[in-house]
């Protein structure tokens, strides 16, 4: 009910009623349970209907609160949001990624920041969510983050609880951008979709009848290991960071533009500004990247068959670049042609899925606050 109630906005005990099932009765008893544990409130009355106006009710947002923190190679992002999920503060720190232990105070100090701006102490904080690259199933810390120092060492995940003192829950920082995407972009209404992140490292967040797939040992998605694009699959270097990733990473962009004859660039994003300018070096560097995310997604669409493609990242997001070479080359790869946008979310995917994430686990931390001994369903 609590997760309806979040979804819907205010509602009614009667609308509450008719589309859970349960009976008004035990609706109001729910509700006046939640009313108790101070997570919902009233929020006014209908009107302009016939009869007598009914109660609504409504999340009461300062319930509690959320941190949703994106941990990458260059920057450590994080966003304070409000139980309806409004995020009301952000924070943004070059990451100085020397070590996991620099890393872990910068992702402390950070958060605590974001959330001192919004005037929030950090005892109420519910939930902090942490995404990263690197797959998080099993083993207890992360695996195959190569792009952060150190972060695949044991015991890693208990030192970023121990440093940010609070409920902390973690994923890979591509699924969380799908998150984000079917949360606030353009997923919210596609139930199969696939977020093809394409930057420094390389991903896929997949969503599969609306719910997010990650796999039997969570390495669901880990595309930069497709043995594509690249002159012998059978180089060891391509254990470590993947083939494709190689290929149509950052680096990788570094490797097209140098191979084509671009001078003077040392990043991706200087290679695209050069291309956007005209350079037609650089524009011949860009195809040719361009041309390896298409044989990506080549690969991806029989299998999954997502009904939409979103390139984010940021070599992803430069879709005016990227989408005639692309999509010239899918023609000529697949008989398949999926939808394929640039994320409307940008660079803030991976917060936005942060928040979701910390969201769906603060609503299971909030439930002690209601009698349980009672038996409502809440």
């Amino acid at each position: 009910m609590l997760e309806r109630i979040r979804r819907s906005g205010p509602v009614s005990r009667a609308q509450i009623a008719r589309e859970t099932g349960l009976s008004k009765p035990t609706v109001s008893q729910a509700l006046s349970t939640l009313e108790r544990a101070n997570l919902v409130r009233e929020a006014g009355r209908t009107s302009g209907g016939k009869g007598p106006t009914a109660l609504l009710y409504e999340l009461n947002p300062a319930a509690g609160w959320v941190v949703g923190i994106d941990v990458g190679r260059e920057y450590v992002r994080a966003a304070v949001a409000d139980l309806t999920g409004k995020i009301v503060a952000q924070r943004r720190n070059a990451a100085r990624a020397r070590s996991a232990k620099t890393l872990i105070t910068t992702v402390g100090s950070v958060a605590r920041a974001a959330a001192e701006s919004a005037g929030i102490g950090w005892r109420r904080v519910t939930v902090a969510a942490v995404g990263s690259p690197g797959v998080f199933g099993s083993a207890g810390h992360p695996l195959l983050a190569h792009n952060l120092p150190g972060w695949t060492r044991e015991g890693v995940l208990d030192e970023i609880r121990r440093e940010l003192a609070t409920s902390v829950v973690f994923e890979n920082d591509v699924n969380l951008a799908a998150l984000g995407e079917r949360r606030r972009g353009l997923g919210r209404d596609v139930d199969d979709f696939v977020y093809f992140h394409v930057g420094t490292g390389v991903g896929l967040g997949i969503v599969m009848r609306g719910e997010l797939f990650k796999g039997a040992n969570g390495a669901a998605g880990e595309v930069a290991y497709l043995p594509l694009a690249t002159a012998d699959p059978h180089d060891k270097a391509n254990r470590r960071r993947g083939a494709l990733e190689t290929a149509i990473g950052a680096d990788g962009v570094l490797t097209a533009a140098k191979r084509a004859g671009v001078r003077g660039t040392t990043t991706a994003a200087a290679v695209f500004d050069a291309a956007r300018a005209g350079d037609q070096k650089a524009l011949q560097a860009v195809a040719s990247v361009a041309e390896g995310i298409a044989l990506g997604i080549a690969a991806i669409v029989p299998v999954l068959d997502p009904a939409l493609v979103i390139l984010g990242g940021g070599i992803g997001r430069n879709a005016d670049m990227l989408r005639e070479p692309l999509e010239r080359e899918l023609r000529a790869l697949s008989p398949f042609r999926p939808r394929i946008e640039a994320s409307a979310l940008g660079e803030d995917a991976e917060l936005v899925g942060a928040v979701s994430l910390a969201l769906d686990a603060a609503q299971d931390r909030l439930f002690s606050r209601v009698d349980a001994g009672r038996g409502v369903a809440v």
